[in-house]
């Protein structure tokens, strides 16, 4: 033997109740349901839509920032790279060159072709450090010391560095 269930027209029992039961209460509900929500489920049931700006014919604009002194130093990065950099943005202005090598090998390589580097440096700034060109930078002294070198010929301000 088989029985059939099926679904029966209409809401059932259960479902009317409950309907009835939230339509009767619905005030109680709603201010149940501010309470717990500080406001905001009064607000996401009647949002007020945003005041429209009034033209005022004036065209607003904010003024630029006013542009800083660039202050260039020399700065050696911890992955070899040797640049001038503004102090104020710490951007970089020109890729002087890097170091390469490896412990008391270590030597600087400037900004050319012939180093391999894409956009060598300005025929200005290369003929005023080609002679640096080799040296030997074995420790963080002598890093120091070619930014002082480097920062002596080029007229910019040497920035103190400790070296431990």
């Amino acid at each position: 033997m088989a029985y059939i269930i099926s679904k029966r027209d209409g809401p059932h029992r259960e479902e009317l109740k409950a309907k009835d039961f939230l339509q009767k209460n619905r005030t109680k509900i709603n201010s149940l349901a501010n309470h717990l929500t500080l406001g905001r489920w009064q607000e996401l049931r009647n949002p007020t839509p945003p005041s429209e700006p009034q033209p005022s014919g004036k065209l607003w604009s904010t003024p630029r920032a006013r542009p800083r002194e660039i202050e260039p130093y020399v700065r050696i990065s911890y992955n070899g790279r040797v640049v001038i950099a503004d102090l104020a943005s710490g951007r970089q202005l020109h890729f002087v060159g890097e170091l390469r090598g490896g412990g008391q090998s270590r030597h600087f390589a400037l900004a050319t072709r012939e180093n391999g580097i894409f956009e060598p440096l300005d025929v200005e700034l290369h003929r005023v450090l080609i002679d640096l060109e080799g040296v030997s930078v074995p420790d963080e002294a002598s890093e120091a010391r070619l930014e002082q070198i480097i920062s002596g010929r080029l007229g910019l301000d040497a920035i103190a560095r400790t070296v431990e």
